[in-house]
């Protein structure tokens, strides 16, 4: 056992260090650019300048959408109706055609507000469309925007213009305007980097890519989203500024599809999920049309080409190509050993017991009964089994008690408290953790990441310190981080903390689920089938591990079809057919059962 852990912690820190030579990769990356931004000045002229601020600005608005597109994986394509509104708004404050003149700074901080606004009131969408609606109702929003501009002429000039607003010195040369774009690309940067590697930024990506297990872990979508609209309109707002100012001269003629595809590509291309990838697209889509002079007319065309040719060359995008930590190969003999002494160590001990209780619930589709005058109790430290025939409710139960669903009749207590219908994104926070029929995991993030999902309501320090990156976020961070590398020891998976979650086998996503589940200390731990593609020495394993689950005093409610396991290791067993109890009892008493040997378990 000794050899086991020993060779364990080996391959933990060579992991550990792959995981540390790429983060210095990253940094790398960032500081390249950053130094190439600090010579550009020394060796170029002021065309260069031009084309550089650009850049600039518009990765102030692409690293803030990127929040949205990538993280959040909706799918805004008319960002631009936001910086038309940030550079109308810093323009027309700046020249006092509506108030008396302010200046451009204080402009520039109101646009960046006007940005924020606005931002939530286009995402609103989002909370109720899916996909393409949604993109459509962005572009839609951009072609108000635009219609506005023309017709509140003597505000906005019209189709004529207005002139952009001119910053003091020294930012009004053009290698003094470039400083303060860089600056604020920078800013914007940190700002967006300090999130998406966040409770908040994991909360988004689980949305994107498993929404129902982020709800059953207590995240709410609303919320997760209109946070990052704000960050995200906010950055746009403050791009339209400093786009007007670029310009000298705008007019709404300057504010084309062509830039929202721009815009949108530029994530597309640099790879979901990561903050460099999309600083280099954009880099890229701003550079081609400079670089293809003859050709820029073409601009959509080579756009499209572009990204083409990353979807079928490389379908992760510039994030992908430069991951190499998930390029090295897995070993194919890895084993799931869960260390079970290490369960003492995760604080599961619950300090009082209690029970879930479902008293005559009745749950219908139409006029089909999904569950039908459903009785139960499950007691803290016991394992309760629920079987039965496919078809015969399980699942349904277990999504009624996550709030899911909301039973027609009956009522569910949990530890002496009324369990209200619905509010599945509460149900965490009650102390109710559940894994899923089907592992539903965030593959393009960590194992790491994908557990510490799960411990959302542990999350202490607010938006705004983590955006900051405020000493109670780095605290929150390093407790989180050590919980779920325990929890990962815990259930045997230390060593695969910081691959990619879709790199693994089947077996294995069992056991992260498990762990997600875990590290939010529940009361009640629900399984839906985790014993489905597992080996018959992993379900071994899998039942001595829940059997040391339920002794730190945590009920457990466990669907499975491996008749085995459920007779070996619950308490309790309770049979379902047709939405129905056919029996209850101990598992001796309800594997003799006539009624149940009929219907489900046969000869």
């Amino acid at each position: 056992m000794q050899n086991v852990a020993s060779e364990g912690k080996r391959r933990t820190s060579i992991v550990e260090d792959y995981v540390s030579r790429f983060a210095q990769f990253g940094n790398t990356g960032f500081i390249a650019i950053l130094v190439l931004c600090g010579v550009l000045p020394f060796v170029s002229n002021d065309y260069w300048a031009l084309i550089a601020t650009r850049a600039a600005i518009y990765w102030v608005l692409v690293s803030g959408l990127n929040l949205v597109v990538g993280y959040a994986g909706q799918l805004a394509i008319g960002y631009v109706a936001l910086l038309t509104l940030g550079a109308y708004t810093t323009s027309v404050l700046a020249a006092g055609n509506v108030l008396p003149a302010l200046p451009s700074f204080i402009a520039l901080l109101i646009a960046g507000g006007v940005g924020s606004v606005f931002g939530v009131i286009v995402g609103l969408p989002a909370l109720r469309l899916r996909t393409f609606y949604f993109a459509m109702s962005t572009l839609g929003f951009a072609t108000i925007v635009t219609q506005i501009a023309l017709a509140w002429q003597n505000v906005t000039g019209g189709g004529i213009g207005i002139v952009g607003p001119e910053f003091p010195a020294p930012f009004n040369t053009p290698w003094g305007f470039y400083a303060l774009c860089i600056l604020i690309a920078i800013f914007s940067t940190w700002v967006t980097h300090n999130i998406a590697h966040s409770q908040h930024g994991r909360a988004l990506v689980a949305i994107r890519d498993a929404e129902v297990a982020a709800e059953a872990c207590g995240i709410y979508k609303p919320y997760a989203l209109i946070k990052v609209f704000i960050v995200a309109g906010m950055l746009a707002g403050v791009s339209g500024g400093l786009f007007a100012t670029l310009q000298t001269y705008i007019t709404p003629d300057a504010f084309t599809f062509e830039l929202s595809v721009l815009f949108f590509i530029s994530i597309l291309i640099g790879g979901r999920g990561s903050i460099l990838g999309p600083m280099l697209g954009t880099i890229i889509l701003t550079l081609l049309p400079e670089v293809a002079a003859p050709l820029a007319a073409w601009s959509n065309f080579l756009y499209a080409v572009l990204l083409l040719i990353i979807v079928l060359v490389v379908p992760g995008g510039i994030g992908a190509l430069i991951d190499f930590k998930n390029k090295r190969p897995l070993g194919s003999d890895r084993e799931i050993v869960p260390q079970i002494n290490f369960l003492n160590n995760l604080g599961l001990s619950l300090s009082s017991k209690g029970s879930l209780v479902l008293k005559d619930i009745d749950l219908r589709f139409g006029a089909l009964y999904a569950i039908n005058g459903l009785s139960l109790e499950v007691h803290s430290g016991q394992v309760h089994g629920l079987i039965g025939p496919n078809g015969s409710g399980k699942t349904t139960t277990l999504n009624a008690i996550s709030g899911y669903y909301a039973p027609n009749k009956g009522e569910m207590k949990f530890w002496g408290a009324e369990l209200v219908p619905g509010l599945s994104h509460l149900r965490t926070g009650s102390g109710i953790a559940r894994t899923f029929q089907t592992p539903k995991i965030v593959g393009e993030a960590s194992v790491i990441d994908n557990v510490m999902i799960g411990a959302v309501k542990f999350n202490e320090a607010s938006f705004i310190e983590v955006a900051l990156a405020l000493p109670r976020h780095k605290r929150d961070e390093a407790r989180l981080r050590a919980m779920a590398l325990d929890i990962l020891s815990a259930v045997g998976l230390r060593e695969l903390a910081y691959v990619r979650a879709d790199r693994l086998q089947h077996s294995e996503l069992r056991f992260v689920e498990i762990a997600r589940a875990l590290i939010s200390r529940p009361k009640l731990l629900m399984l839906d089938e985790p014993a489905a593609g597992l080996s018959v020495a992993e379900i071994g394993r899998l039942g001595e591990m829940i059997k040391a689950i339920s002794k730190t005093g945590v009920a457990v409610l466990l669907v499975e079809h491996h008749a085995d396991l459920i007779f070996d290791i619950c308490d309790y067993v309770t049979v379902l057919n047709f939405g129905k109890a056919l029996a209850s009892g101990s598992p001796d008493a309800v594997r003799s059962n006539k009624e149940v040997v009929s219907a489900y378990l046969g000869s």
